[in-house]
């Protein structure tokens, strides 16, 4: 079994800054935001995870649904030797199409990108010892900066799963697609994962579960901060909300203070006062329709190849080709 790689992109010396600048930046603005990146630490990761199998949270079972279907086509609709997951995580789903690709005899290597090293480090083993004859190709990385470092060579496939394209706002996800497209060749693919526009009710349940995992993955974020930025935010004295908003067609993710509070950061000698009942956004969540994601791909130089729903037509996997 070949040892797996491991690219480190993103460690303390080069995430730290952007974590101090993200919370400046966020807690100094009206209203004041989070990015939703900094859930996943090894904590949030493992959270998410938990909410990926919670009866509400339908996407995960929705997308699994489609992979199981459609693998066999996507993995000769791209014909690659190379399959890269972004967001890997636990790499749980990936392994439908691992199978489906394996079983062309065509893929040589798996790279597993996530921005938890722990995690990564723990899913590569795990996949090495499943897909022995699989070169592993772990990258630990941010979304926003680290595409580009992505390994080369071969013919590639891009999977981007989970709906996690959704957090991103549009100008920012255009940035995001600008990236992905600048790491492909043409003939190189992207599968991407969509949660599509349905009854409001059903978006905010899924993202308010009666178990309380969202809620206390929400309020991970400032965990993250307390520990890396000496801060001491008290989790306890604030609620998680979940709104869709029907406008921007997306779910907002929030903590509400439930006192008046000031919370000190130390390590960016700050101070910042909520008051009772004041939201702090800490993610979005864009659902989206056909048109609308194949507009997004063609405007940065993919072209759609297929498009496959669940039965229920809640969600949406996609392959695009780079031109």
């Amino acid at each position: 079994m070949p040892e797996p790689e491991l690219d480190i992109h993103l460690d303390a010396d080069e995430w730290a800054p952007q974590l101090r600048n993200d919370v400046l930046e966020g807690l100094t603005s009206s209203p004041k935001t989070l990015p939703p990146k900094w859930f996943y630490d090894d904590r949030g990761s493992d959270l998410f995870d938990q909410i990926t199998r919670l009866p509400e949270y339908y996407p995960t079972e929705a997308e699994r649904q489609i992979l199981h279907a459609r693998a066999g086509e996507i993995a000769a609709l791209s014909a690659a030797d190379t399959l890269i997951e972004l967001g890997s995580g636990t790499s749980d789903k990936t392994r439908v199409l691992l199978d489906a690709f394996t079983a062309t005899g065509q893929l040589v290597r798996f790279v597993p990108f996530d921005v938890s090293e722990q995690t990564l480090i723990d899913a590569a083993k795990v996949i090495g010892e499943d897909y022995p004859d699989l070169r592993i190709h772990g990258v630990v990385g941010d979304f926003e900066r680290h595409l580009g470092t992505l390994p080369s060579g071969g013919r590639r496939v891009i999977v981007f799963l989970g709906g996690t394209i959704g957090n991103f706002a549009p100008a920012q996800r255009r940035d995001f697609l600008e990236q992905v497209v600048a790491t492909l060749n043409p003939g190189d693919s992207f599968v991407l994962g969509t949660d599509l526009v349905k009854d409001s009710g059903r978006l905010v349940a899924a993202y308010d579960d009666s178990q309380g995992v969202t809620a206390e993955f929400n309020k991970n974020v400032l965990s993250v901060v307390n520990k890396h930025l000496d801060a001491n935010f008290d989790p306890d004295t604030f609620e998680h909300v979940a709104v869709f908003d029907e406008e921007n067609a997306w779910i907002e993710m929030r903590l509400r203070s439930l006192v008046d509070q000031t919370v000190h950061i130390a390590d960016l000698d700050l101070d910042v006062s909520f008051a009772a009942g004041e939201e702090m956004r800490t993610e979005i969540s864009a659902k989206f329709t056909r048109d609308r994601v194949a507009d997004e791909l063609a405007d940065v130089g993919l072209d759609l190849l297929d498009w496959w729903t669940d039965t229920a037509g809640d969600y949406a996997l996609s392959i695009s080709t780079c031109r």
